[in-house]
């Protein structure tokens, strides 16, 4: 049993009556994808792909012409290293995203994952905007295994970094997870608050590997690819963390976010429990959703 076992297929009613890769089939099989949440322009170039590559290589039989789609699609999610970089100690990880996509959940079931590989982790709670962020970050610090440093509702999110760095180096953590507030009231403030975080960064940790990720609700789809636009262009994001993607048949919002965004998702979220937050990989993701 697979980890994106969990995600239903697109294109099970295209295939149930296939019988040749003819002019119908491609144009049914860009309608589909389109409304798998890949954006018209991705659906359209990658049906181009598939019907050059059905051409070349003279793919009749239906597993042949599935396989071929499964490549395209895992080469368009393929546009950077999946790998965080936790070269440093302590490395950096700041969660970006707004309200409600499950950047907290997330911290949770990454600090989870680290502490079981035996990192020494630390969740920063800077979101002090949410009532009750900072309660949520500590029992997930508690079920975890991590440390977490937190102060009042209402404090100042650069104070809350300063302590978790300053914590961080005195204990040699290699980790620092941290969460931020989820409002995204206009560009100008968001880019300020993250600039800000950024640059403490830089000051208190000097040369430290650091990692922006963007949390996304999968259920969303393309309205989520609006919000990551948004995001890349105020905060210069390093990867995409993707939840909630087994309660959607619109698995294709990952392919749609790799091109238009250039970003890789790092890692996706298919359920409730702690061990569903896992690296992700394009072509298991692309098998499980062909």
């Amino acid at each position: 049993m697979g980890f994106f076992d969990k995600l239903k297929k697109i294109t099970t009613n295209l295939f149930s009556g296939f019988s040749e890769a003819d002019e119908a089939f491609f144009e049914e099989l860009e309608e589909t994808l389109i409304l798998a949440d890949l954006g018209m322009d991705t659906a359209l170039d990658a049906v181009e792909k598939l019907r050059t590559r059905v051409r070349k290589e003279k793919l009749q039989d239906q597993e042949a012409v599935k396989a071929a789609l499964r490549d395209i699609l895992a080469e368009e999610m393929d546009v950077g290293g999946t790998e965080l970089d936790l070269s440093t100690r302590p490395a950096v990880v700041l969660f970006i995203g707004v309200n409600g996509v499950g950047k907290t959940t997330s911290i949770g079931k990454l600090g989870y994952q680290l502490k079981s590989e035996g990192k020494r982790v630390l969740f920063c709670a800077a979101d002090t905007f949410r009532a009750a962020a900072a309660d949520q970050l500590q029992i997930w610090a508690e079920r975890a295994g991590c440390e977490l440093v937190r102060q009042h509702e209402g404090a100042d999110p650069g104070a809350v970094l300063f302590d978790a760095l300053q914590a961080a180096k005195a204990r040699g953590v290699d980790v620092v997870l941290c969460d931020t507030a989820g409002r995204l009231h206009n560009k100008a403030n968001l880019m300020a608050e993250l600039a800000k975080l950024s640059k403490i960064i830089d000051r208190e940790c000097p040369g430290a590997a650091r990692e922006t990720l963007l949390v996304l609700d999968a259920t969303t789809g393309q309205n989520g690819l609006i919000q990551a636009k948004q995001f890349q262009e105020a905060a210069g994001i390093t990867g995409i963390v993707l939840t909630k993607l087994d309660g959607t048949a619109k698995g294709g919002i990952v392919v749609a976010i790799a091109q238009e965004l250039g970003v890789p998702v790092k890692y996706a979220g298919v359920g409730e429990s702690v061990d569903d937050l896992k690296p992700f990989n394009a072509a298991d993701f692309a098998q499980a959703l062909i």
